[in-house]
């Protein structure tokens, strides 16, 4: 009986794979346990035009993430910080302060995306802001005593 899966299935196969299985381990395993439904023609269709609207989603997902990383990148943001008079700040810079800062220009960047270096001290840095589909914008950083 061919079968799509609606779930991951160890040893069987990945979310919309069309796959043979036994008649009896569809009945009575996949199909209780909502993890596929029988291959229809009209089920096959419906698969088809979802991987599509999938596809072009993704197209359009990747565009928006190279748009993204594209205006962020090489960007230099500053930021004014209590010290103490040998430089070391008070509270450090993290990625929470550079994803608020992000935002205030009109980019809305998780703080989960942002890799930074510990930044305790007066000074200049670099940090990287990874998106979706692989990409990368590396941001510049300048701390001043405030």
């Amino acid at each position: 009986m061919k079968v799509i899966l609606l779930s991951k299935v160890p040893g069987l196969g990945e979310i919309d794979a069309v796959k043979e299985v036994a008649d009896g381990y569809a009945q009575n395993f996949l199909f209780p346990r909502h993890l596929a439904v029988q291959a229809s023609p009209k089920a096959i269709a419906d698969l088809e035009a979802h991987k599509k609207k999938l596809a072009k989603e993704d197209g359009r997902d990747l565009q928006e993430q190279q748009n993204l990383a594209a205006k962020l990148d090489g960007i230099s943001l500053d930021f004014k910080e209590r010290a103490n008079e040998s430089g070391l700040l008070y509270s450090a810079v993290t990625s929470a302060k550079v994803s608020e800062a992000l935002l205030k220009l009109g980019s809305n960047v998780d703080k989960k995306q942002i890799s930074l270096p510990q930044i305790k001290k007066v000074g200049e840095y670099k940090g990287k802001i990874k998106f979706r589909h692989g990409l990368e914008a590396e941001i510049s950083l300048t701390v001043y005593a405030g």
